[in-house]
């Protein structure tokens, strides 16, 4: 029988301690009145998910756009939490980490799942290096990429860690091939409730591509974008704006944003994919974007987050002539999310004020 959002798991444990509904709502209060900025965040989630409407307010990342609020079902943040319990085999009275801040669906939905499969959840403050307990070992956590960055060093005792809100980068990713740790990069957005889909990123079980969860079918719209059809999750078919190869039924490739593809003299570059390539040759954050040009319609620049925009040419060996950026400009600091996640057009809009 699938469990329901009124019920708790009678192994729910939040930092040690055994609650049940009415116990777990005093906690909250608590939390509220006398927690942190972070514990009084995660309070008020907790008094939405345990009163009696069957939805709550989410806001989503503003990573594309201004953040906004979306009504999610709680049934459907169940669900989500039944298809990844499935699919990294978890078991009641596991051992799991609570280090995203819980303002989006992430972090929520780490809650939601040690309330509704029995999990003992440790929280922590989450910062962009959270600290816990090294000694004690972790069966699951989630975390972004900037905190793995942080603590590359520091996750052994955690079995299975999930990252999402940003690309693992090349850097990043060569950092944790031979750890014991189980990585995995996650596909999904607040209207999927968190992850639909999966790429396992070391260890003998890496993929090349994104694997969706069982119940979900993929497919492709006529601008070649995912169309992602999760009625456990989502009431209809969701149409994103990723520009997708669809390797098989159940596995996709991310080539890029379609709002961020480049038309330069007519040939369509995808920034993410000449990102990826650059990666491994410039240690400060960058980002590909297009100017307008007379003569190509849009030309391909490079934004980078320094002082300085100088550059060795050596670092574009590895491009196509035709990826090569004709101009570099600095910004001191990107625009982002509370995730870390680059704001791109907000990030142009004030170089444009500063500089183009």
């Amino acid at each position: 029988m699938t469990p329901t959002f009124d019920k708790i798991h009678l192994k729910f444990k939040l930092n040690d301690n055994t609650y049940g509904a009415e116990e777990l709502k005093e906690v909250a209060y608590s939390l509220v009145k006398e927690g942190a900025d972070y514990e009084r965040v995660m309070g008020d989630f907790l008094l939405d998910w345990l009163d009696s409407k069957d939805y709550i307010n989410v806001k989503t990342s503003g990573s594309t756009g201004k953040p906004k609020l979306m009504k999610v079902s709680k049934q459907a943040m169940v669900n989500s939490a039944i298809a990844t319990g499935n699919y990294f085999s978890m078991e009641p009275g596991q051992a799991a980490l609570l280090c995203l801040p819980t303002h989006y669906i992430a972090g929520k939905m780490m809650l939601v799942r040690a309330m509704i499969l029995g999990l003992e959840l440790d929280f922590v403050d989450p910062t962009s290096q959270p600290v816990f307990d090294y000694g004690k070992t972790y069966d699951f956590c989630a975390m972004i990429p900037l905190q793995l960055e942080n603590t590359v060093g520091y996750i052994y005792n955690i079995k299975t860690l999930i990252i999402g809100g940003a690309t693992i980068s090349k850097p990043l990713e060569d950092a944790i091939q031979g750890l014991e740790t189980k990585i995995y990069a996650t596909y999904g957005m607040t209207e999927t409730v968190s992850h639909v889909a999966v790429k396992a990123m070391n260890g003998e079980h890496k993929m090349a591509h994104f694997e969706v969860f069982p119940n979900v079918s993929i497919s492709q719209d006529d601008r070649g974008c995912l169309v992602i059809d999760a009625p456990k999750v989502a009431p209809e078919p969701l149409v994103t704006n990723d520009v997708v190869k669809l390797h098989s039924a159940s596995e996709f490739e991310l080539m890029g944003r379609v709002d961020h593809i480049i038309n330069s003299g007519g040939v369509k570059l995808f920034p993410e994919q000449i990102e990826a390539k650059l990666s491994n040759h410039i240690k400060e954050r960058f980002f590909m974007a297009p100017e307008q040009d007379v003569t190509l319609g849009e030309k391909l620049i490079l934004i980078l987050e320094s002082d300085t925009n100088t550059l060795d040419p050596s670092v574009f060996d590895s491009l196509e002539k035709f990826e090569v950026p004709k101009e570099i400009y600095t910004v001191s600091k990107f625009k982002e999310t509370s995730t870390g996640k680059i704001q791109r057009k907000e990030t142009l809009k004030f170089l444009k004020n500063d500089v183009l």
